[in-house]
Protein backbone atom coordinates (compact mmCIF):
# COMPACT_ATOMS: atom_id res chain seq x y z
CA UNK A 1 0.00 0.00 0.00
CA UNK A 2 1.36 3.49 -1.12
CA UNK A 3 3.11 5.21 1.64
CA UNK A 4 3.51 9.38 1.78
CA UNK A 5 5.57 12.14 4.05
CA UNK A 6 3.72 15.23 5.43
CA UNK A 7 6.41 17.97 6.41
CA UNK A 8 4.72 20.34 8.79
CA UNK A 9 6.90 23.16 10.02
CA UNK A 10 10.41 20.58 10.26
CA UNK A 11 8.34 17.77 11.59
CA UNK A 12 7.78 14.56 9.58
CA UNK A 13 4.64 12.53 9.85
CA UNK A 14 4.65 9.57 8.09
CA UNK A 15 1.27 8.03 6.94
CA UNK A 16 0.05 4.59 6.21
CA UNK A 17 0.08 1.32 7.84
CA UNK A 18 1.94 -0.39 10.16
CA UNK A 19 5.11 -1.61 9.23
CA UNK A 20 5.61 -3.71 12.52
CA UNK A 21 5.99 -7.08 12.01
CA UNK A 22 6.33 -6.57 8.50
CA UNK A 23 9.63 -7.05 5.97
CA UNK A 24 11.77 -3.84 5.67
CA UNK A 25 10.23 -1.82 2.42
CA UNK A 26 12.31 -0.65 0.10
CA UNK A 27 13.15 2.83 -0.46
CA UNK A 28 9.48 4.91 -1.98
CA UNK A 29 9.50 6.56 -5.35
CA UNK A 30 10.50 10.21 -4.65
CA UNK A 31 7.55 10.97 -6.86
CA UNK A 32 5.21 9.23 -4.28
CA UNK A 33 6.04 11.46 -1.45
CA UNK A 34 3.84 14.43 -0.74
CA UNK A 35 5.09 18.05 1.45
CA UNK A 36 2.75 19.91 2.07
CA UNK A 37 4.88 23.30 4.08
CA UNK A 38 2.89 25.05 6.53
CA UNK A 39 3.07 29.43 6.20
CA UNK A 40 6.29 30.47 8.07
CA UNK A 41 4.44 31.05 12.02
CA UNK A 42 6.38 34.36 11.86
CA UNK A 43 7.55 36.77 9.55
CA UNK A 44 8.87 40.44 9.60
CA UNK A 45 6.50 42.86 9.79
CA UNK A 46 5.84 44.92 6.97
CA UNK A 47 6.99 48.66 6.96
CA UNK A 48 3.82 51.11 7.47
CA UNK A 49 3.35 52.97 4.43
CA UNK A 50 4.47 56.60 4.68
CA UNK A 51 1.55 58.85 5.97
CA UNK A 52 -0.91 56.02 6.92
CA UNK A 53 -1.25 54.59 10.84
CA UNK A 54 -1.50 50.97 11.78
CA UNK A 55 -4.47 50.15 12.96
CA UNK A 56 -4.39 46.59 13.70
CA UNK A 57 -0.91 47.39 15.93
CA UNK A 58 2.19 45.38 16.77
CA UNK A 59 4.05 45.61 20.05
CA UNK A 60 7.35 44.26 20.88
CA UNK A 61 7.21 41.73 17.23
CA UNK A 62 3.70 40.69 18.04
CA UNK A 63 0.55 41.91 17.33
CA UNK A 64 -3.18 42.69 18.87
CA UNK A 65 -6.11 43.64 18.81
CA UNK A 66 -5.76 46.64 21.24
CA UNK A 67 -8.29 49.50 19.93
CA UNK A 68 -10.71 46.97 18.19
CA UNK A 69 -14.12 45.76 19.55
CA UNK A 70 -16.53 43.31 18.13
CA UNK A 71 -20.47 43.30 17.55
CA UNK A 72 -22.65 40.03 17.25
CA UNK A 73 -22.32 36.83 16.92
CA UNK A 74 -18.77 35.22 16.13
CA UNK A 75 -15.64 36.50 15.91
CA UNK A 76 -12.21 37.25 14.69
CA UNK A 77 -9.29 35.07 16.04
CA UNK A 78 -5.55 36.69 15.49
CA UNK A 79 -2.57 34.99 15.14
CA UNK A 80 0.24 37.35 16.95
CA UNK A 81 3.05 36.19 15.23
CA UNK A 82 1.78 36.70 11.46
CA UNK A 83 -1.01 39.31 11.98
CA UNK A 84 -3.68 37.75 10.20
CA UNK A 85 -6.89 37.72 11.43
CA UNK A 86 -9.74 34.92 10.79
CA UNK A 87 -13.28 35.21 10.95
CA UNK A 88 -15.21 32.29 12.69
CA UNK A 89 -19.00 32.48 12.70
CA UNK A 90 -21.41 35.39 12.18
CA UNK A 91 -23.00 37.74 11.14
CA UNK A 92 -20.81 40.04 13.39
CA UNK A 93 -18.52 43.60 13.37
CA UNK A 94 -14.84 43.73 14.11
CA UNK A 95 -14.60 47.57 14.55
CA UNK A 96 -11.38 49.69 15.35
CA UNK A 97 -13.56 51.71 18.34
CA UNK A 98 -10.57 54.51 18.78
CA UNK A 99 -11.37 56.74 16.43
CA UNK A 100 -13.74 57.87 13.63
CA UNK A 101 -12.87 58.44 10.28
CA UNK A 102 -14.39 61.50 7.92
CA UNK A 103 -12.04 61.62 4.86
CA UNK A 104 -9.61 58.87 4.82
CA UNK A 105 -7.62 55.89 2.53
CA UNK A 106 -7.92 52.72 3.96
CA UNK A 107 -5.60 49.95 2.43
CA UNK A 108 -5.66 46.12 4.05
CA UNK A 109 -5.34 42.84 2.53
CA UNK A 110 -8.29 39.82 2.74
CA UNK A 111 -8.21 36.24 1.40
CA UNK A 112 -11.18 34.27 0.66
CA UNK A 113 -11.44 30.68 1.25
CA UNK A 114 -13.30 29.54 -1.67
CA UNK A 115 -15.90 31.80 -4.08
CA UNK A 116 -18.74 31.48 -1.28
CA UNK A 117 -16.29 33.78 1.28
CA UNK A 118 -18.61 36.44 2.19
CA UNK A 119 -17.53 39.76 4.23
CA UNK A 120 -16.98 43.16 3.84
CA UNK A 121 -15.30 46.55 4.76
CA UNK A 122 -17.61 48.69 5.95
CA UNK A 123 -16.75 52.62 6.07
CA UNK A 124 -18.31 55.27 8.54
CA UNK A 125 -20.63 53.13 10.47
CA UNK A 126 -22.16 56.09 12.67
CA UNK A 127 -21.68 55.25 16.38
CA UNK A 128 -21.22 52.49 18.34
CA UNK A 129 -22.89 49.37 17.21
CA UNK A 130 -25.63 48.62 19.63
CA UNK A 131 -27.89 46.60 17.38
CA UNK A 132 -27.82 45.59 13.36
CA UNK A 133 -29.02 48.98 12.72
CA UNK A 134 -25.48 50.34 11.46
CA UNK A 135 -26.08 48.16 7.59
CA UNK A 136 -28.95 50.96 7.23
CA UNK A 137 -26.48 54.08 7.61
CA UNK A 138 -22.97 52.81 6.40
CA UNK A 139 -21.39 51.29 3.44
CA UNK A 140 -19.80 48.07 3.22
CA UNK A 141 -17.37 47.09 0.43
CA UNK A 142 -18.41 43.76 -0.89
CA UNK A 143 -16.04 40.92 -0.73
CA UNK A 144 -17.77 38.10 -2.58
CA UNK A 145 -16.82 36.69 -5.74
CA UNK A 146 -19.58 34.44 -6.13
CA UNK A 147 -21.90 37.52 -5.95
CA UNK A 148 -23.10 39.08 -9.23
CA UNK A 149 -23.48 43.09 -9.39
CA UNK A 150 -24.28 45.06 -6.43
CA UNK A 151 -23.00 41.71 -4.41
CA UNK A 152 -20.06 41.25 -6.39
CA UNK A 153 -16.53 41.80 -4.78
CA UNK A 154 -15.59 45.58 -5.29
CA UNK A 155 -19.39 46.97 -5.13
CA UNK A 156 -20.97 49.23 -2.62
CA UNK A 157 -22.99 46.50 -1.65
CA UNK A 158 -26.42 46.77 -2.44
CA UNK A 159 -25.98 50.12 -3.83
CA UNK A 160 -23.39 50.54 -6.63
CA UNK A 161 -21.85 47.61 -8.74
CA UNK A 162 -18.23 47.33 -9.65
CA UNK A 163 -16.94 47.58 -12.83
CA UNK A 164 -15.50 44.35 -13.15
CA UNK A 165 -14.74 41.14 -11.01
CA UNK A 166 -10.61 41.99 -9.92
CA UNK A 167 -10.40 39.45 -7.32
CA UNK A 168 -7.16 36.99 -7.62
CA UNK A 169 -8.86 32.92 -7.73
CA UNK A 170 -9.67 32.30 -3.54
CA UNK A 171 -6.33 31.07 -1.75
CA UNK A 172 -4.63 34.20 -2.89
CA UNK A 173 -4.32 37.76 -0.90
CA UNK A 174 -5.88 40.55 -2.66
CA UNK A 175 -4.94 44.45 -2.15
CA UNK A 176 -8.58 46.73 -1.44
CA UNK A 177 -7.75 50.60 -1.51
CA UNK A 178 -10.52 52.23 -0.51
CA UNK A 179 -10.64 56.29 -0.28
CA UNK A 180 -14.00 58.47 0.70
CA UNK A 181 -13.54 62.14 0.86
CA UNK A 182 -16.93 63.79 1.08
CA UNK A 183 -19.38 61.54 -0.78
CA UNK A 184 -17.01 59.67 -3.02
CA UNK A 185 -16.21 56.50 -2.37
CA UNK A 186 -13.69 54.46 -5.06
CA UNK A 187 -12.12 51.22 -4.54
CA UNK A 188 -9.49 50.03 -5.64
CA UNK A 189 -8.65 46.11 -5.90
CA UNK A 190 -5.22 44.37 -6.93
CA UNK A 191 -4.13 47.63 -8.31
CA UNK A 192 -7.79 48.00 -10.72
CA UNK A 193 -9.88 50.77 -9.91
CA UNK A 194 -13.38 49.20 -10.22
CA UNK A 195 -15.30 51.72 -8.40
CA UNK A 196 -15.85 55.68 -8.64
CA UNK A 197 -18.96 56.81 -7.40
CA UNK A 198 -20.86 59.70 -5.65
CA UNK A 199 -22.40 58.28 -3.05
CA UNK A 200 -26.06 58.35 -2.02
CA UNK A 201 -28.41 56.59 -0.17
CA UNK A 202 -29.95 53.64 -2.02
CA UNK A 203 -30.91 50.20 -1.75
CA UNK A 204 -30.60 48.86 1.87
CA UNK A 205 -28.43 52.23 2.54
CA UNK A 206 -30.85 55.01 3.61
CA UNK A 207 -28.25 57.58 4.06
CA UNK A 208 -24.63 57.83 5.34
CA UNK A 209 -22.66 59.69 8.02
CA UNK A 210 -20.03 62.59 6.80
CA UNK A 211 -17.57 60.42 9.41
CA UNK A 212 -17.71 56.84 11.66
CA UNK A 213 -15.80 53.79 12.06
CA UNK A 214 -13.97 51.58 9.70
CA UNK A 215 -15.28 47.75 10.61
CA UNK A 216 -14.76 44.16 9.19
CA UNK A 217 -17.36 41.78 8.70
CA UNK A 218 -17.60 37.99 9.72
CA UNK A 219 -20.66 36.63 7.68
CA UNK A 220 -21.02 32.93 8.67
CA UNK A 221 -19.20 29.93 9.43
CA UNK A 222 -18.90 28.55 5.98
CA UNK A 223 -16.20 29.90 4.01
CA UNK A 224 -13.71 31.87 6.29
CA UNK A 225 -12.12 35.25 5.27
CA UNK A 226 -8.76 36.10 6.19
CA UNK A 227 -7.03 39.75 6.56
CA UNK A 228 -4.07 41.67 7.62
CA UNK A 229 -1.68 44.67 6.84
CA UNK A 230 -4.34 47.50 7.59
CA UNK A 231 -3.59 51.05 7.10
CA UNK A 232 -5.39 53.89 7.20
CA UNK A 233 -3.82 57.60 6.36
CA UNK A 234 -6.57 60.56 7.53
CA UNK A 235 -7.57 63.35 5.42
CA UNK A 236 -9.75 64.92 7.59
CA UNK A 237 -10.90 65.72 11.23
CA UNK A 238 -12.48 62.77 12.07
Amino acid sequence: MRRFTVAVLGLVVACGPSTEGSPPEEASDPEEEVAVTAEPASAEMPQVPEGYEQILSAWNGRYNKAGWNHYGPGYFELDPETGVLTSHGGMGLFWYSVKEYSDFVLELEFRCTDAETNSGVFVRVPGVPTSDDYIYHSFEVQIYDAGEGIHMTGAAYDAEAPTHLASNPPGEWNHYKITFVGGRLTVELNGDQVLDWEAEGRGKVEDFAPSGYIGLQNHDDLSPVYFRNIYVMDLGQG
